[in-house]
C-alpha cells in the first residue's frame, strides 16, 4: 500500500527531518517544503497523495494554502500545529483538512493516523471508480458526486466540506421538509 507521495509542509527542519525519516521507513516518497508557498510549488510539481501541513509558517500559513490546495484536488491533508485550541481545529476542518495533530506529537501514532487517512482515501477512490460518476443538475447548478464538487453556471463554487455535505444532504432529500434539528444533529452522509 505505501509508496505514496508525501508532500511535508514545515518550517521547522528538524521536524521536516523526523517526518522524513518515518515516513521513508514505512515506504512513503517525501518531498519537504519549508513554507506555504513553496509547498504550493512542489504540490503543483510532484502531484502528491497526501500532505501533512503546519499552520504557522512564513509567506502563506496553513490555512490559506489548503484552501489553495481544495481548489485543485481532494486528496488528503493532515494538519501539524502548536495551536491546540478548538478553534484552530475546528477552523481547519471547516478549511477541508482530514484530520488535526497538536505538537509536540508521537511520531508512531501519526504514521498511524497517515495510514489511517490514505486508507480511507484509498476505499472512497475505489468505490468511487466502481460506481458510475454521477452529476446532478439543477438549473444552473450541478453537483458531482463522485467529485464532491459544485458548480453554478459551469464555475466551480468554492465551499467548505460542511456546506458540501448540507447542499448533499438536502439533494438527498428533495420534497422533504426538514427541521432545523435534522439539518444541525442529522449526519449528511
Amino acid at each position: 500500500m505505501a509508496n505514496e507521495k508525501i508532500l511535508v509542509v514545515d518550517d521547522d527542519t528538524n521536524i521536516c527531518e523526523l517526518l522524513r525519516l518515518y515516513l521513508t521507513k514505512e515506504g512513503y516518497q517525501v518531498t519537504v517544503a519549508n513554507d506555504g508557498e513553496e509547498g504550493l510549488e512542489k504540490f503543483n510539481a510532484v502531484k502528491p497523495d497526501m500532505v501533512l501541513l503546519d499552520v504557522m509558517m512564513p509567506r502563506l500559513d496553513g490555512y490559506s494554502a489548503c484552501k489553495e490546495i481544495r481548489k485543485q484536488k481532494s486528496i488528503p491533508i493532515i494538519m501539524l500545529s502548536a495551536r491546540g485550541e478548538e478553534y484552530d481545529k475546528l477552523f481547519g476542518f471547516e478549511t477541508g483538512i482530514d484530520d488535526y495533530v497538536v505538537k509536540p506529537f508521537s511520531p508512531r501514532e501519526l504514521m498511524a493516523r497517515v495510514r489511517a487517512v490514505l486508507a480511507r482515501s484509498h476505499a472512497a477512490q475505489k468505490n468511487g471508480a466502481d460506481a458510475p460518476q454521477q452529476r446532478l443538475k439543477f438549473g444552473g447548478l450541478e453537483i458531482d458526486l463522485a467529485g464532491r464538487e459544485v458548480y453554478v453556471d459551469g464555475v466551480r463554487a468554492s465551499m467548505t466540506p460542511k456546506e458540501y455535505d448540507l447542499l448533499f444532504y438536502l439533494v438527498k432529500n428533495k420534497g422533504l421538509a426538514l427541521s432545523r434539528d435534522c439539518l444541525l444533529y442529522t449526519s449528511p452522509s
